[in-house]
């Protein structure tokens, strides 16, 4: 290991030791969505230093994405997120094995993913109900362990951000759409996600048309998709350290 590579990780091996270091180094955690909360989700565990991150999200950068999102630049428009993250991490820590796929999750693909893999953990940050309720499905009677987003958006208040079981949230209609999906599909099972109290702000969601599993458009703000995706990240990365 070079000398750049040692120094990178040096302050994250002074606080964990360097059995929490090979613990992260040895693992590795699927992340689907890398949207808002998803791509700084999957920057913190590559920061963290997880050996190995599977990635899968099917969008380029959009103008829209840029106020909060991680891949989103002018210069980046157009582009794959998946491809600018993968660069980025690569950037960051030259060792870490990346798989990338480029695709939307459906239920005919979802249990292919799932399929005899080895994740570690798995980060949903999916941001549309179908697919997200699926992979937590599949996650769940799999027995993997897996964390789930909730709604960053539509609220700005970082200090009622938390960590709950999706069973106990409030105040959340992605929680509440989530919770009506797996009961539809014979599933009450404890999962844990990130979501926020707050109530949220009715006048920043609006209707929209012809996009895919996609009925209203939210107002945001650039700090609070980062804060979901930084709790993602430390629960996973404690997750890790317990093993």
């Amino acid at each position: 290991m070079d000398e750049n590579t040692v120094a990178w990780g040096h302050r994250t091996q002074l606080l964990l030791g360097e059995e929490g270091i090979e613990a992260l180094q040895s693992a590795h955690v699927l992340v689907v969505g890398l949207g808002g909360v998803g791509a700084y989700a999957a920057e913190m565990l590559c920061r963290a230093g997880v050996g190995e991150l599977t990635l899968v999200d099917s969008d380029v950068v959009q103008p829209s994405n840029i106020n909060r999102q991680l891949p989103a630049l002018h210069s980046t428009v157009g582009r794959p997120k998946i491809e600018v993250l993968a660069e980025r991490f690569k950037d960051i820590n030259p060792e870490v094995k990346l798989h990338l796929l480029h695709q939307f999750l459906d239920a005919d693909n979802i249990s292919d993913l799932l399929h005899g893999a080895t994740y570690d953990f798995i980060v949903d940050a999916i941001d549309t109900i179908a697919p997200k309720c699926n992979l937590i499905y599949h996650a769940l009677t799999h027995r993997m362990k897996i964390v789930s987003s909730m709604g960053a958006g539509a609220k700005s208040d970082v200090t009622q951000v938390k960590l709950a079981d999706l069973w106990d949230t409030y105040h959340c209609g992605l929680s509440k759409a989530v919770r009506n999906g797996l009961k539809k599909m014979g599933l009450k099972r404890s999962l844990p996600v990130v979501f926020s109290s707050e109530q949220a702000k009715a006048d920043a969601i609006v209707k929209v048309e012809n996009e895919r599993n996609k009925k209203t458009t939210t107002g945001t703000i650039s700090y609070m998709p980062a804060i979901f995706g930084c709790y993602l990240a430390g629960y996973v990365v404690r997750e890790l350290l317990r093993k």
